[in-house]
Parts: structure tokens; sequence; C-alpha cells
């Protein structure tokens, strides 16, 4: 901080040079009418000595007026080159009064307004930290000073989850979905924080959670991983190894953590073989199921909604597993609209829609973004996923 105070300070004399300069220019001014003043005085003595030799017959006229005219020349001489008086509007006491209070002034508006707190973690984060410790301490400081930034807020949580501090991070995961909205990736960190904050308990909000992130991005990396060792905990291992599968094939070829999660199925299918089981086969490929489905809003709903509510359409096995087999995700906003539901948009790669031969699908309006409960929905009948012919499914009935 040394070197911005010795800027600050360069401005400052900079400034108070405007202030000082006439002050000082008045008093040379001051000094140069005196001077002038004394010749004048000097001149008039002169002149009265010449009258007063004349009177007594010392000299005569012709003298008189040669000694009168040396007397002006001299005068002249002496006052040659003076600056006319200038008339100072302000006054001295002014601009010295300025001169003192503009730093006072300055730096208390620099202490309340500034940002001394922002320029010190500048300068800090210049420097590599030597520990994870003082790292978080930074990130703190920046949060503190910045609480609105949700980058920062974001790597803030990715430090206490390398810490071991899953609750706090869980905290600084949901803050930041506050901050940014509800991306897939920000959703996956906070589920899996707050997974390892309840003890790897699995709980309907983180489900709710890592529902939400796959409906929105099916490749969201830190979703299937918490979702495979989830399934691995409660010795679900053929979920485990789906899971794992599906974000193996998510990562590049030189990532670091490709070996460790192989290990992670290779223990899966000793554990589910161990136990009698069989690791289970890709299922043969079949014709691949496509629904189109026209999506409207209630007339009488309209006035009870908001544009950027989400609205989130999908297709559900009407006997299977709760989890939507493919889906959507859009925003009251893009009413009325016509959507293609696929096995492309499969959350998993065994939960297709070609998998199952009927399906239900439902549109639901949640005005906190949660793809499991909302404020209304629409629902279709049962239909066989192999349909061709385009539905139409009217949001009109409230959630329960």
């Amino acid at each position: 901080m040394i070197d911005f105070w010795l800027a600050a300070g360069l401005l400052l004399l900079v400034a108070l040079s405007f202030l000082l300069i006439p002050v000082l220019r008045e008093r040379r001014a001051q000094r140069e009418e005196d001077r002038t003043a004394l010749n004048v005085a000097l001149y008039q003595e002169r002149v009265a000595e010449l009258q007063s030799q004349q009177a007594e017959g010392v000299l005569d006229a012709a003298q008189m007026d040669s000694g009168r005219a040396e007397a002006a020349r001299e005068l002249l001489a002496d006052t040659e080159g003076v600056a006319p008086a200038r008339v100072s509007r302000l006054g001295k006491p002014l601009p010295l009064l300025a001169a003192v209070l503009v730093p006072v002034l300055g730096l208390g508006l620099y202490l309340h307004f500034g940002a001394s707190d922002k320029v010190e973690l500048t300068r800090e984060f210049a420097q590599a930290p030597q520990s994870m410790e003082e790292m978080t301490q930074r990130l703190e400081r920046a949060v503190a000073a910045q609480p609105d930034s949700a980058e920062g807020v974001y790597f803030l949580g990715r430090t206490y989850m390398a810490q071991d501090r899953p609750a706090d991070a869980a905290k600084m995961f949901e803050r930041a979905v506050n901050l940014a909205g509800r991306q897939p990736e920000l959703l996956g960190q906070w589920a899996q924080a707050q997974y390892f904050a309840d003890n790897k308990k699995w709980s309907d909000k983180v489900q709710a959670l890592t529902d939400e992130a796959l409906i929105a991005d099916p490749k969201e990396v830190t979703s299937l991983g918490l979702l495979g060792i989830a399934a691995f905990e409660g010795e679900r291992y053929q979920e485990a190894i789906d899971y794992w599968n599906r974000l193996l094939a998510q990562l590049p070829p030189q990532d670091k953590s490709r070996e460790a999660l192989q290990g992670g199925i290779t223990r899966a299918t000793e554990k589910l073989q161990a136990s009698g089981g069989k690791v289970a086969q890709a299922p043969a490929a079949k014709a691949a199921a496509l629904l189109k489905v026209r999506v409207d809003l209630a007339s009488e709903l309209k006035a009870k909604v908001q544009p950027g509510d989400s609205v989130f359409i999908f297709a559900r096995a009407t006997s299977g597993p709760p989890a939507p087999l493919a889906a959507k995700r859009l925003t009251v906003a893009d009413l009325p609209v016509t959507v293609e539901l696929g096995d492309a948009d499969a959350m998993m790669p065994q939960l297709k829609l070609s998998n199952f031969p009927e399906v239900q699908l439902v549109a639901r309006i949640s005005r906190a973004g949660q793809p499991t409960a909302g404020e209304w929905v629409g629902r279709s009948g049962p239909l066989p996923s192999s349909t061709t012919a385009p539905q139409t499914l009217t949001i009109d009935s409230p959630d329960k």
C-alpha cells in the first residue's frame, strides 16, 4: 500500500499547487508594490529638496527643471517592468483555508467511500498464497468486500470443500445459486456439499437438486458422480456402475480422475458379483422413441404466473422408476411451445423412452425452479412411447 499512498500524496501536492501558487504570486506582487511606493516617496522627497534650494536662490529655474527631470527618469528606471497591482477577489485566508481542508476532506471521503480493502486484496491475489489457510482467508475477505460476486462465493465454496468443511461449502453454493441463477454446475456442487454435510445421508433436498441439475444438463458431471457415490454407499452397485460409466464417458482421455473412477467401477462390479448379482449388459438397440408435444398455459392462469417462472416438461414411465425419462426446461415466457422428448434427452442410459412401453407427459410450472414441486401442472393420460402423433398438453391445475 506504500506505493498507493505515495501516488495519492503526489496527486494531492499537485492539487495544492493550484491553491498555493496564486498566494505566492500575491506575495511577490505585494513586495513589488512596496518597492514602487518607496521609489515614489524618494522622488517626492527629491522634488521637495529641489524646490527648497530654488526658494533659497541656490538653483535657478533651468536647474530646477533639469533636477526634476533627472528625478523622474530615476523613478521610471526603478519602476520599469513592474506588473500592475492585482486585486484578489478571494483574499488570502480562503486559499490557505482550502489548502488545509482539501487533504483532510479528501482523506475523509476516501476512508468512507474508498476501497482500500479491495486494493489490498488485489495486491494479495497478485502473489501466490503460501498455504490453503491463507487462500481461504483471502477469499473470505474478498467475499466480505464483494458480497454480490457469485464467482468469489463459488470459489470460497470449492475451497471449503477442499478443507473438508461441507456444511460451510453448502451455504456458499446455495448463496452462489441465489446470485447467479440455478445453473446445473452450481446445483451439482450444492447437492454434493449438502450430501456430505448430512453425513452421507440421501435426502429429498439432495435428490431434488441432482434431478434439477440433470434435467437442465444430462451430462452434469458432479451430479453423476454424486449419484454413483450414493448408490455405492446404499449397496445399489448396478446403479453406481451405470452412473459412473456415464460420467466416465464425459471425461477427456487425459483426465487424471478417470483412473480413480474406473477403480470405483471395478469395486462396485466385484461387490455386485460377490453378492450373487451380475453386471447388467447394455440392452439391445431399439428404435429411438421421439414424442412431440405442444405445451400451452390455461387462459385463467396467465395472470397468476410470471414470465421468468421455470417450466419443466418431461416424460415418465407409468409403471417404473419415478425419475423422468426425458426432460426439457423452459420458462413461462416461452409458452406456447412445441418440444421433442426422445432418447437423446435421457437422464440415464437405461432410462430411455424406448425402454418403457407406456409413458405419461407432465408439464410443471415452478417459481422456485424445482422440477419435483411447483405451483401449476398439466398431465396427459398414459400413451405408448412409440407414439408419433403430436400431443397437446395444457397446464391448468394446481400442483398437489
